[in-house]
């Protein structure tokens, strides 16, 4: 169970406290948020297993964030709510929770609907692929294809572009992708800028205007699914609108849709 890392969004610091007590006397590996911006940080850094999301959060809808999680095509979530109506309960299992459980309730429920829900991911089998339209990148074999073309990428390559597509969208610090893309490694965070501009020579039909994989000024980088699902065909200006741009944008850039099952962790090959 130690490979078992679970997330908690709940608003009650003293409810928070007392469901990671009780998960971590069982073995799971736990990480707390208390808001909506904390736990996209918390989720995006530690690609939790399993996620414990409060319906009301005090900066958002839970519901919104559940919807957020499905498109990331990873956890399994347990919504928890003090609404119990039968609509309530429907709208939190059609955003995209996996079960729904009415406050309050007892510690052995709540356990062993988490047991449940664990035992239902591993039976899951990880996908073979990410299928972003021209851009498709093979899980099992390691290989992306490009308009059909097989592109040549090293072992620290493909970490970073997988890594920067399970973000999905979301702009990332250097910090961020060196940690993830290559989690052993001790390194500057700049050498992300070098691996960047290769995967750009190979992939972006004019490395000078980025489109596929954005610089967000003063921030880090962002894959850009909507510009291979044809949604966007403009080019990456951020470099010279900076932070505003990216301001201006809001949300709508940070889901996207995947033809495949749940994303799993990736096994880094150096």
């Amino acid at each position: 169970m130690a490979s078992v890392s679970v997330q908690i969004v709940e608003s009650n610091p003293h409810l928070r406290s007392l469901l990671g007590w009780h998960l971590q006397q069982v073995g799971y590996r736990v990480y707390q948020a208390a808001s909506l911006y904390q736990a996209r940080e918390v989720f995006l850094l530690r690609q939790p297993t399993l996620v414990i999301l409060d319906a009301e959060l005090p900066d958002g809808d839970g519901l919104e964030f559940c919807r957020w999680l499905l498109r990331q095509h990873q956890p399994y979530i347990l919504m928890l709510s003090a609404r119990n109506t039968e609509a309530d309960i429907v709208a939190g299992l059609k955003a995209g929770a996996d079960d729904y459980l009415t406050k309050p309730f007892g510690m052995q429920e709540f356990l062993a609907r988490i047991e449940a829900l664990i035992r239902r991911n591993r039976m899951n089998i990880p996908p073979a692929y990410l299928d972003y339209g021209d851009l498709k990148i093979d899980l099992v074999q390691r290989r992306v294809r490009f308009q059909e073309e097989l592109i040549d990428l090293t072992p620290q390559e493909f970490s970073l572009l997988y890594v920067l597509a399970q973000a999905g969208g979301l702009p990332l610090s250097r910090s961020e992708l060196l940690n993830r893309a290559w989690p052993d490694a001790i390194d500057n965070p700049r050498t992300i800028d070098t691996h960047v501009l290769s995967l750009r020579k190979k992939l972006e039909t004019d490395p000078r205007q980025p489109s596929i994989i954005q610089t967000i000024r003063n921030v880090g980088y962002r894959f850009n699914p909507e510009f291979l699902n044809g949604y966007n065909s403009q080019p990456d200006n951020s470099d010279h609108n900076g932070v505003e741009e990216q301001r201006n944008r809001g949300t709508t850039e940070r889901g996207f849709s995947q033809s495949t099952a749940a994303s799993q962790p990736l096994p880094i090959s150096k």
